[in-house]
């Protein structure tokens, strides 16, 4: 902890046990970075709080003796959000794992953050319940982390994100102080909304210690296709026409060609040579309903411009088919070492304009492109591939990225939509949002951070 005094050293590991107050070098380098892959900022330390009272205490400590908290989950975040940029302590919230209560009578369930997204969709649906956000990161992502981020997912376009289900919070304040916002209740307006503040803050402003959450019914019956399409155009003038003329999908994922190619070994069916793009889709509701929505769909699809409409035999199937979606980022690398992941937003009625904006894009600069994403809602995953190694490479894909969230912007979209600002696109906000914002959301950060120590260095530029 060459950051800290001994003496500091010495309060953290008391509040923490020193089991769970490590500075092990390995244990430093494998929280520098996070799933952006910035790296290069070795924290001081790391520490494993059990409970509300050790966060409570640990931030007490640090703006007494003047170091900063970075809140981590997993790690999976995609804009160096939990990088330690000016190093100090980062605070892991693995250990506070546990589902306090799952209320059936009242749709609510409570939990730690450091519960795993997927942990709690298991859980709600053992007890009949629904707990709609599903990042694709699901199966390794914490719910303290979907709170930092305000998290989506492919159900987004349906049920809504992970802000739409947060009814309360306790949080710690820079200063130790514990705040509990929000309520248990479906409706509640007193005060300011102080939940919907800190949800999206990227443990900027607090430490999430414990959250309440709106569960919904489980759906009775859910029927999942893939449309393929000739061209990556067609594909996406079939989103907006679905969302314009159709059923309300609870998905519908866009995956272009490029992305298709990497993870065509995945799939259940052969994806012919002519197919330059494919939506996923799925319908859900009562099982009378869904039949209706799943026949009307596939002959809307058809009708739009579909080659072909294939849909999942069952359960198995439908699995290979997430499976694979869930796993265009990471199978990206197989085209090139590096790359820039962003998740754009724009109108619905704008995609079929971004996503050939991205493809020349890509072309002008000399680049391999791939997108995919929650297309129903408007939120492309724009990924620029590059090698690192190559100089001019990277300041190409740099120039490019800069280009895409222009054009995001021109056609009245937003530079994120469920990744955040983080470390990546700092440079980028002030496209978006104007200076008096900016300085009204710095000012807040001030009152709840006086003395600058939690999670410094990131949103703002």
């Amino acid at each position: 902890m060459a950051g800290l005094s001994e003496n500091t050293q010495k309060k953290i590991a008391k509040i923490t046990g020193k089991k769970y107050t490590v500075s092990d070098r390995e244990e430093l380098v494998c929280h520098s970075y996070d799933a952006a892959g910035k790296a290069g900022h070795l924290p001081d330390a790391i520490v494993f709080p059990a409970n509300t009272d050790q966060v409570s205490r640990v931030l007490a400590l640090a703006s007494a003796d003047g170091f900063s908290v970075i809140p981590r989950g997993s790690g999976s975040g995609m804009t160096g959000g939990a990088v330690p940029v000016n190093g100090g302590v980062v605070m892991v919230t693995s250990r506070m794992n546990r589902i306090l209560e799952i209320d059936k009578e009242n749709f609510v369930a409570r939990v730690e953050p450091g519960v795993v997204v997927k942990d709690l969709h298991d859980a709600a649906a053992e007890e009949g319940l629904f707990y709609p956000p599903d990042p694709a990161s699901s199966p390794v992502c914490t719910i303290g982390g979907n709170v930092a981020e305000c998290a989506g997912g492919p159900r987004a376009v349906k049920y809504g994100v992970t802000r739409d289900y947060v009814l309360g919070l306790e949080a710690v304040l820079a200063t130790g102080e514990v705040i509990r916002t929000g309520v248990k209740t479906a409706k509640g307006v007193a005060g300011y909304d102080l939940t919907r503040l800190l949800v999206g803050s990227e443990g900027t402003l607090a430490v999430v210690t414990q959250i309440t959450l709106k569960l919904i019914a489980a759906p009775q019956k859910v029927k999942t296709m893939a449309a393929v399409f000739d061209s990556m155009e067609s594909a996406a003038r079939t989103v907006s026409a679905v969302m314009r003329d159709a059923v309300l999908p609870r998905c519908m994922e866009y995956i272009d060609r490029a992305s298709l190619d990497c993870v065509k070994e995945s799939m259940s069916f052969e994806i012919p040579d002519s197919v330059q793009a494919m939506l996923i889709i799925e319908v859900d509701g009562a099982a009378d309903c869904v039949e209706k929505d799943y026949h009307d769909l596939v002959d809307f699809l058809r009708q739009n411009g579909a080659a072909d409409v294939l849909v999942s035999s069952g359960a198995e199937e439908t699995e290979r088919l997430w499976q694979a979606r869930k796993s265009l980022s990471p199978a990206l690398f197989r085209i090139a070492p590096n790359k820039i992941n962003e998740d754009i937003v724009v109108p619905v009625s704008r995609i079929p304009d971004m996503v050939t904006a991205i493809k020349e894009i890509g072309v002008k600069y000399g680049l391999y492109t791939a997108t995919f994403g929650h297309a129903g809602d408007g939120n492309i995953h724009c990924n620029i591939m590059y090698d690192g190694r190559d100089p001019v490479q990277a300041e190409r894909s740099r120039k490019a990225i800069g280009e895409v969230f222009d054009y995001t912007l021109k056609l009245g979209g937003s530079i994120t939509g469920e990744h955040g600002v983080g470390l990546t696109k700092m440079k980028y906000l002030p496209g978006e949002i104007n200076e008096t914002e900016i300085r009204l959301m710095k000012q807040i950060k001030q009152l709840f951070d006086p003395s600058g120590i939690l999670n410094p260095g990131k949103i703002f530029y």
